[in-house]
């Protein structure tokens, strides 16, 4: 398949700077240092039902950091393979709109180049994100781990977005195998003119979006 010439230079940049491994540890280590964050260093955002949202002032960026958390009435490995980049997260993500593989490293670990629908009425336009995403073991179960690269080839229809370190964390229930509990930060900078309130509550709905859409499609698997 012919690559575009965006491709081609970005993949020059990764080879010429960029150690996948020693990154990969970095962002593993910082997911966890989130996941161990006191519970008195979160303000609930939203809820609805057993899904919550929480989110503290982020240390990278002048916005938030959202954790979200809830069950999911499947295992592990089927669990974090339709959240992981692949074809699966396209069939159930409704923000999402495109996804592509850029540079494949290792099985578990590749940049991604995605799109994301308008939200709010389009208040919020559609954006882009490159990201770099790796998944690997964590205690029983997997983290799948993501954050926003510098590259080139930027289109014009699109906002370029930035993720600052996001994961995913999903691990079994001990009373139940086959029910997971799934744990989230996300701390996203949408760019562009958009007023922080916006931004605010457009993480939160989508964040509670996230796990409706995503335990429907596991239900009917």
């Amino acid at each position: 398949m012919k690559q575009s010439k965006d491709v081609k230079e970005g993949r020059k940049k990764m080879e010429d700077l960029f150690d996948a491994a020693a990154f990969a540890t970095r962002l593993k280590n910082t997911l966890i240092q989130y996941h161990s964050i006191e519970d008195d260093k979160w303000r609930v955002a939203k809820k609805m039902k057993d899904v919550t949202i929480w989110r503290k002032p982020s240390e990278e960026f002048n916005g938030y950091l959202f954790k979200a958390q809830g069950t999911i009435d499947d295992n592990v490995n089927n669990i974090i393979d339709h959240i992981r980049p692949g074809p699966r997260r396209l069939d159930w993500d409704r923000i999402m709109t495109s996804l592509d593989i850029l540079e494949q490293f290792e099985e578990n670990c590749c940049v991604m180049r995605y799109t994301t629908a308008g939200q709010l009425w389009n208040i919020i336009s559609p954006r882009e994100f490159v990201d770099f995403s790796y998944t690997v073991g964590y205690k029983e179960g997997l983290l799948s781990c993501g954050v926003s690269l510098d590259w080139s080839g930027k289109r014009p229809e699109f906002v370029r977005g930035y993720n600052h370190p996001c994961g995913w964390f999903c691990v079994p229930l001990k009373d139940d195998p086959n029910q997971s509990l799934l744990t989230g930060y996300i701390q996203t900078d949408l760019c562009g003119m958009v007023p922080q309130s916006a931004v605010d509550t457009a993480m939160a709905s989508a964040l509670i979006t996230f796990y409706v859409d995503l335990r429907k499609t596991l239900q009917k698997a």
